[in-house]
């Protein structure tokens, strides 16, 4: 979804940071999109075609690149932190912009012209506003593609990328527009505890939101497949894991996802809630990682599942979005107070007040990025940990397995083997690849006669 989709719904709706935690690859390098995981098709080999428990010829140590690629990685890693600085600030000046120019106060004379039915100027502004914001983000979201394109990570036809940008315009002008309808109604009815209740209204609309979406939102973006159709070989091996973890995850809920088409990037990840939680493998991952790297890739993902962070997270986020809507409700009065009457915003209780919100959370979320993407940190090294557990003796040397993945994944996508600390600290929402290949080749907890922390 595009920046601007982001902004939108983080201020409408913020707990999205809790099913964009959870969702995320293992394997994805902080800063890439979906769009820009993408690249030059390798040579396929799928692990069907592998023995089953091929390992790689040479013993990984530690996360290295070779001296062309490391100056890839690290331009590219520069570029990457650059462009998420200066995109943060960019956003900054749209809203400003669209504020000071009173575009905002203009789209609320629109839909207050057009309808005096508070839910039909909720689907004229908010679409104009949403529309507006996207297409004055549009040079940054370019820029990033280009880049990807340029480093050869991303293979998606500029006319695919412009089709998956125009279904999040629109998705977000559905999503948006009633979240905008709720928020608004909220503020009328109760101006001192609107954030308070607004908070409560959000977590149950986030909670279908994340359960439906593998139905009707992710489907839009990519196919999916049953994995028993695609790899029926894998699904044996893969419940192998999964009764090793004491857990029952019927062949039903294990995806195959097409990626091919925009990416060469190997990823899995946990998708869903409830009933419609799945396991997603990507085709990319079946092409070029062996049976025994698609199992600790598989273990990670099991170990989200297992360890429960789905509940973890929502309580969270949950409670970090609590705290954002409070931060929002004390400042968003200073600031109308301040700017409102040049802005033509008569109050919060005005549509075009929205801009304003918008600004404040975009402020506050980028400080609480770095304890959330901390907190997603610690539960994606918890995942590896479970994987190597989960995975041994099933996997010959799963910590060699999973740290070949990772080195061969580094030199396709040029991840930086040295990145910024800063930028790990407020963007990277999975460790680092080094911190990772590190953990793989040195946790043995078996061969020092301890107790494992999850697997016993």
């Amino acid at each position: 979804m595009a920046k601007f989709a982001r902004n939108l719904i983080l201020v409408l709706l913020p707990t999205v940071f809790l099913a964009t935690s959870l969702e995320a690859s293992p394997q994805s390098p902080p800063a890439a999109s979906a769009s820009e995981q993408s690249s030059v098709s390798p040579t396929p080999h799928s692990p069907a075609s592998s023995s089953a428990h091929a390992q790689p010829q040479n013993k990984i140590t530690a996360y290295t690149l070779p001296p062309d690629l490391y100056r890839k990685a690290r331009n590219r890693g520069r570029v990457g932190f650059a462009s998420r600085i200066i995109g943060f600030f960019y956003g900054l000046l749209v809203l400003w912009f669209i504020l000071g120019r009173k575009l905002s106060a203009q789209y609320r004379d629109w839909a207050e012209k057009f309808s005096k039915n508070r839910f039909v100027q909720a689907f004229i502004f908010t679409p104009l506003l949403i529309l507006t914001i996207g297409v004055l983000q549009l040079p940054i979201d370019v820029f990033q593609e280009s880049v990807s394109k340029l480093y050869k990570i991303s293979v998606q036809p500029w006319a695919s990328w412009a089709a998956d940008w125009a279904k999040a315009q629109l998705l977000t002008i559905i999503i948006g527009s009633l979240l905008a309808w709720i928020l608004y109604a909220v503020i009328r009815k109760s101006p001192r505890r609107w954030w308070l209740y607004f908070w409560i209204i959000s977590l149950p609309i986030l909670l279908f939101g994340m359960f439906i979406s593998p139905y009707v939102i992710d489907p839009l973006f990519h196919k999916y497949e049953p994995l028993s159709a695609k790899a029926p070989q894998l699904v044996p091996e893969l419940q192998r894991v999964t009764r090793r973890a004491g857990e029952e995850i019927p062949p039903e809920r294990m995806f195959w996802m097409k990626a091919s088409d925009k990416t060469i990037a190997t990823n899995a990840s946990v998708n869903g809630f409830g009933a419609s939680k799945r396991i997603i493998i990507w085709d990319t991952t079946l092409a070029q990682e062996t049976t025994d790297e698609v199992l600790t890739d598989f273990g990670h993902e099991m170990g989200h599942y297992v360890l429960g962070h789905l509940g973890k997270g929502f309580l969270f986020f949950g409670a970090m979005i609590f705290v954002l809507l409070y931060l929002g409700y004390r400042s968003i009065g200073w600031l109308l107070a301040r700017s409102g009457a040049a802005w033509g915003v008569r109050g919060l209780h005005d549509w075009a007040s929205l801009p304003a919100l918008l600004l404040l959370f975009a402020l506050f979320s980028f400080a609480s990025d770095t304890i959330g993407n901390t907190f997603s940190r610690y539960q994606e090294n918890q995942a590896d940990i479970y994987s190597l557990e989960v995975t041994h003796g099933i996997v010959p040397d799963a910590g060699q397995a999973a740290a070949h993945s990772f080195q061969i994944y580094g030199e396709t996508v040029l991840v930086d083997p040295d990145p910024n600390a800063i930028y790990v600290l407020i963007f990277f929402d999975h460790p680092s690849v080094a911190d990772r290949i590190h953990l793989f080749v040195t946790y043995d907890p078996w061969s020092k006669g301890e107790s494992p922390q999850f697997v016993k």
